[in-house]
């Protein structure tokens, strides 16, 4: 599914082969070892990384952005707020270390949405994520 901004010009995307760990998966890492869950956010920042490397090359912001993400889950267990939290965090962690943009706060990044999908079957869990300059 592409995404157009209003003159027809389709915004940057990338995507992530995978779904990241729940919030709730990261927090009982975190809960055994502190070093185990920050190993689990640094091991997920740096696989997004190389999905924005593949897909973005050197593309970089210019204006804020607005994040658009699209999760494709294997199935409808795992509850909206545990799919996006952990993702969502490393991915725009991701983008300033792939200096997409310089910082992840307020003056970058305008808003995000979050949609969620099953996908066509459980091979196909992914990430889409589409990035929408805004003036």
């Amino acid at each position: 599914m592409l995404q157009f901004d209003p003159t027809g010009k389709e915004f940057p995307h990338f995507v992530i082969p995978f779904v990241f760990p729940s919030l709730n998966e990261y927090l009982a890492e975190c809960g055994k070892n502190p070093r185990a869950g920050g190993k689990i956010k640094r091991d997920y920042t740096m696989y997004a990384c190389n999905s924005i490397r593949r897909y973005l090359k050197r593309w970089k912001a210019t204006k804020p952005i607005i994040i658009h993400y699209h999760f494709y889950e294997e199935n409808r267990k795992r509850d909206h707020d545990n799919v996006f939290s952990m993702a969502s965090k490393c991915i725009q962690d991701a983008l300033i270390k792939t200096l997409v943009i310089k910082n992840d706060g307020w003056n970058q990044i305008e808003n995000f949405t979050h949609d969620f999908f099953v996908a066509d079957t459980p091979k196909h869990a992914r990430i889409e994520v589409w990035i929408e300059e805004v003036d």
